[in-house]
């Protein structure tokens, strides 16, 4: 009798033992875990939207049941899903369905003919002429010759009387036709706005060019996106994610309508990305208070709580603008030191530091303690964006402050861009537990790194540009974000940038070789960049960023292997599965 029933209890615990059947395997794969060794696995089993199993092919066999999907990946690489810690999906999604320029380096003339041709297709539609023109990706940096300056009048010979406004796809410059300015009120009287700045002519006449905060000056004007347009820009956003294997993502500048149309989404469960917002917060509303107000309420009506398996929305960040852009012809980036002006001739040049060090930080050193503390006592971490190295160590000092708050001990402050840090704030990063967001292409040969930047830094600081692998080894935390649509989402061609420093092929003899003498980032960095420690900056690296047992599963399978193929061959990268939360949310029909 005791035998048996000893016999009864082990065969009820060897069969506890067996898992319950997955509702997918992966076997035969190059599992790429970001785990804390960054170990490689051959199996991956997923139930009820989470990782139940990761290890060899053997284990696998036990989640593995008579109604369990199994995918032999063939020896391909699986690896967590991307998270794209910086990124503007409405616009991007907007910016799809606009006129654009498409990030092309272009001539005068081609510049006018692309936006001649878009007017065109307006008039055929009979667009009304009161319509305001919006272009979009505009390449300021890429214009041909290098150097060439266009103003209102490049825009005034087009055969329109609509007002035009053309963006830059930087974001921090609009070119405007003379029709634009005017209904805009910019004219010669017209002060500069806090934040901001009118480009004028040696007559002190304005140009045309806005730069920053003056751009908006025509906000107000532009075409007020309907409800339907909103819906189908987050549409188009999230099937470009889709595509990239993009699993999570921080809008980093957004407003209830984007808010609006990503809750919609979310309802009607077409959300297919962990949807995080950045509240902005402008200096003259954090003042009256007025920005902290907004916050509060979009996160009171779009936060959905903690993560979950499901895709949701959590609104839990704070944007805060430090400065413009440190690439010419802006040079709004705040510095350190003045930039170089050529002193010479456009035949001999001669480049000496001249007296602009760009306008000074935004946030005021006062204003900005005050607001981060503002914010660490609502749970809010703070998202700066930060190009210049003057705005760095403006936005590192603030964060020391607030360290030694006992609000601040728990803040996640993320500074964004980082394009140019002094050497001695490599190691603060570090010390004050604050996040480098980087946009890994940018760092390559390119008009905007080489015509736009070279001269105007000076030997010295152009040495150090984009200095991502400098900051990886002073020991920062390098997470990766896209500025999507500041140039077309790409991921791979980014990681790839992020690990040879180097221009695609067809860049031109000019832009051949490596972008200054820093190396690049290790394969195993880039891919942590973009998975764990952009998941740390959403608090959201307990439940993805990785591949282990009990975390969601988040993840993509790559045609090709990333840690393998040679270097320039990342670019050519090209996700066959995304699954998001256990569900497959793109597949390219190749598994």
């Amino acid at each position: 009798m005791a035998r048996s029933a000893i016999a009864l209890i082990l065969s009820l615990l060897s069969a506890g033992a067996h898992a319950a059947p997955a509702d997918i395997v992966y076997r035969n794969g190059y599992v790429y875990t970001v785990d804390a060794q960054d170990s490689v696995q051959q199996a991956l089993a997923v139930r009820g939207g989470r990782i139940v199993y990761v290890g060899g092919n053997a284990g696998a066999d036990e989640h593995t049941g008579a109604q369990t999907r199994v995918i032999d990946l063939q020896g391909r690489m699986l690896m967590p899903g991307l998270v794209d810690g910086h990124m503007h999906p409405q616009s991007g999604g907007t910016r799809l369905l606009n006129c654009s320029l498409d990030y092309q380096p272009l001539t005068v003339p081609q510049f006018q003919a692309r936006i001649q041709a878009c007017l065109d297709q307006d008039q055929a539609k009979k667009v009304s002429p009161r319509r305001w023109l919006r272009v979009v990706n505009w390449f300021q940096q890429g214009m041909l010759p290098d150097g060439v300056e266009l103003t209102s009048a490049t825009l005034d010979s087009l055969k329109t009387t609509r007002p035009v406004v053309v963006r830059s796809s930087f974001g921090h410059s609009a070119l405007l036709n003379s029709r634009a300015m005017k209904l805009a009120g910019v004219t010669r009287r017209t002060p500069d706005p806090e934040g901001g700045k009118i480009a004028r002519d040696a007559a002190g006449n304005a140009t045309g060019i806005l730069e920053d905060a003056a751009q908006d000056m025509v906000s107000k004007f532009m075409p007020v996106l309907t409800p339907k347009e909103n819906l189908a820009a987050s549409t188009a956003a999230l099937d470009a994610m889709r595509k990239q294997g993009i699993t999570t993502f921080l809008d980093a500048y957004t407003d209830p309508e984007t808010l609006t149309a990503f809750s919609q989404l979310q309802k009607q469960g077409k959300l297919t990305a962990r949807a995080h917002f950045a509240v902005l917060i402008d200096p003259k509303d954090a003042i009256s208070g007025k920005a902290f107000k907004e916050l509060r309420q979009q996160a009171r009506q779009f936060d959905q709580g903690a993560t979950r398996v499901e895709p949701s929305m959590q609104v839990r960040h704070a944007k805060l603008f430090m400065d413009g852009v440190i690439a010419a012809p802006a040079l709004t980036g705040t510095m350190l030191a003045p930039y170089y002006t050529n002193q010479g001739t456009p035949q001999q040049p001669h480049w000496a530091p001249g007296t602009s060090k760009g306008p000074d930080s935004y946030f005021t050193p006062a204003l900005l303690k005050s607001t981060l503390s503002t914010l660490a006592k609502a749970r809010i971490d703070p998202h700066i964006h930060v190009d210049g190295d003057g705005a760095v160590r403006d936005a590192l000092d603030a964060v020391q402050a607030l360290r030694a708050t006992p609000e601040g001990k728990d803040v996640r402050p993320a500074l964004a861009h980082d394009e140019i840090v002094d050497p001695a704030d490599f190691p603060r990063f570090k010390q004050l537990d604050a996040t480098a967001v980087l946009s890994f292409q940018w760092a390559k040969p390119a008009p905007d790194t080489v015509g736009a930047l070279k001269e105007y830094m000076g030997k010295e600081r152009y040495a150090i540009v984009e200095p991502q692998s400098l900051l990886l080894n002073a020991g920062a935390r390098i997470a990766y974000g896209s500025d999507w649509p500041v140039d077309p989402l790409d991921m791979w061609f980014a990681l790839k940038v992020g690990v040879t420093r180097t221009a695609a092929p067809n860049a031109g003899p000019e832009y051949a070789g490596r972008l200054g003498e820093a190396p690049g980032m290790p394969r195993a960095a880039v891919l942590r960049a973009v998975t764990m420690n952009a998941a740390y900056t959403l608090r959201q690296e307990k439940e993805t960023g990785s591949l282990e047992a009990g975390k969601m599963a988040d993840l993509i399978v790559l045609d090709r292997n990333f840690m393998e193929v040679p270097a320039e061959d990342i670019a050519n990268t090209k996700v066959l599965q995304t699954v998001v939360g256990g569900k497959v949310v793109y597949d390219a029909g190749a598994l």
